[in-house]
């Protein structure tokens, strides 16, 4: 069983006294484009650098959270992982290059840099909500992609090995965190014995989920590098040219089966989509199919709901409209289930809302990002928006109380956004 030393909690202090660094989905895909064992290398450097500085900063929030939420169960469970992720990656040793060996590394580095990124838009309400936490700095010169002509030692060959192995560990040691995290949240309601939670607590679930959102993606992205198979039109987990009709459309079939086995119907309502041609940008087809099934199956229970499960053939459709412009992909999703209240809209942006009978967290709901029973959960929409932002977009939502709702995803079609780290 592990236990957080006092020692080892002295390091993690210091570590996250530095600020986080950010990286653009262009970078990324500039950088993988031609993945050998020195650009890697040049990747693991960096990883190992930048991973235990992102959990050193999550390992100080979760220990000083307001109003005893940090003594819940569950949180502190949440943090012993991060503070044993944070002590695997310190103590695995760095390669011993030659001088010659470093130098090569320096000369061919200073050649050419990575494309400047912009500030992520999210980062100034974050900042409103919290002045005093480090926001990120520029990748600079940290992450470079021009040394795929150094030949590598087998000391080095051996130690990527090692890395990778060790951040796959991470990686599969936080696959529970989002529901270990919601149980603590329940903890700290019947603590409270209040039902609602306060805003410090919902600023500091974005800013945790958004970091952890930020870990699986570099952790998910070097893996894929690694150990391929090298896909067409793939950069790691990016896809260089995401077909969002060919997403959506995937979405909307998985949407429907839920919908229908849930309501036990024949024919779910209708979902028409309006998309102009092929659409093709760079992104991660997980997180887009993510939020479009979330948002789908919002409305399509809205539907069902409003009208019953006997109406099957007169359910209102659902619409799904795409468009693109220079800087922006946008899709809206409209309903007709009745809309919200417009004191209750804020409401859906908090975790643990949900207008749907509440499900119980299971165990076998913990083994995976995107499978917890989000429908009763209370998840949805706001993990759906920090997936947005991630990359630089947004998600809004606009609802006429007694006829429907309209959500617009809005997606940074330059992706040259930095990841919003606070």
């Amino acid at each position: 069983m592990f236990q957080l030393s006092p020692q080892l909690y002295d390091k993690i202090k210091y570590f996250a006294r530095f600020p986080q660094t950010g990286v653009s989905l262009r970078q990324m895909v500039l950088f993988g484009q031609k993945p050998s064992q020195a650009t890697l290398f040049k990747a693991s450097q960096f990883l190992h650098e930048e991973l235990p500085i992102r959990l050193a900063h999550r390992v100080k929030e979760l220990d000083e959270l307001p109003r005893n939420l940090s003594k819940m169960p569950s949180i502190i469970k949440v943090k012993n992982w991060y503070a044993q992720s944070f002590q695997d990656l310190i103590e695995l040793p760095p390669p011993q290059l030659s001088s010659s060996m470093k130098e090569r590394f320096a000369q061919r580095t200073s050649v050419e840099q990575l494309p400047a990124s912009v500030p992520n838009p999210s980062i100034a309400n974050m900042l409103k909500q919290n002045a005093s936490l480090y926001p990120s700095v520029p990748i600079r010169h940290r992450y470079y992609n021009n040394v795929t002509d150094v030949d590598c030692t087998p000391e080095i060959i051996d130690y990527n090995s090692h890395f990778v192995k060790t951040i796959e560990r991470v990686k599969r040691r936080h696959d529970p965190v989002v529901t270990t995290v919601a149980q603590g949240i329940l903890e700290y309601k019947e603590h409270l014995k209040s039902p609602l939670i306060d805003t410090d607590v919902q600023q500091f679930l974005d800013r945790f989920y958004m970091s952890r959102i930020g870990i699986r993606m570099l952790i998910g992205q070097h893996v894929a590098l690694y150990r391929g198979p090298n896909r067409k039109d793939y950069v790691g987990v990016i896809c260089t040219k995401t077909n969002i009709r060919d997403v959506a459309l995937d979405a909307i079939a998985n949407a429907t089966f839920i919908c229908e086995d849930h309501y036990g119907l024949f024919k779910a309502p209708e979902v028409q989509m309006f998309c102009p041609g092929e659409i093709e940008f760079m992104y991660v087809p997980s997180h887009l199919n993510h939020m479009l099934f979330e948002l789908l199956k919002n409305s399509l229970r809205a539907v069902v709901e409003r009208y019953g499960p006997d109406y099957e053939d007169k359910y209102p459709p659902i619409k799904l409209i795409i468009a693109h412009g220079k800087e922006d992909i946008t899709i809206k999703i409209s309903d007709e289930g009745g809309g919200i209240p417009r004191s209750g809209v804020p409401l859906v942006w908090t975790y643990m809302y949900t207008t749907a009978d509440r499900q119980e967290l299971e165990p076998e709901f913990s083994q995976s990002d995107f499978k917890a029973p989000m429908a009763g959960f209370g998840y949805g929409l706001p993990i759906s928006r920090l997936y947005s932002r991630y990359f630089g977009g947004d998600l809004k939502l606009i609802s006429m109380e007694g006829y429907g709702t309209d959500v617009y995803l809005h997606l940074n079609r330059l992706s040259n956004s930095d990841e919003p780290l606070m």
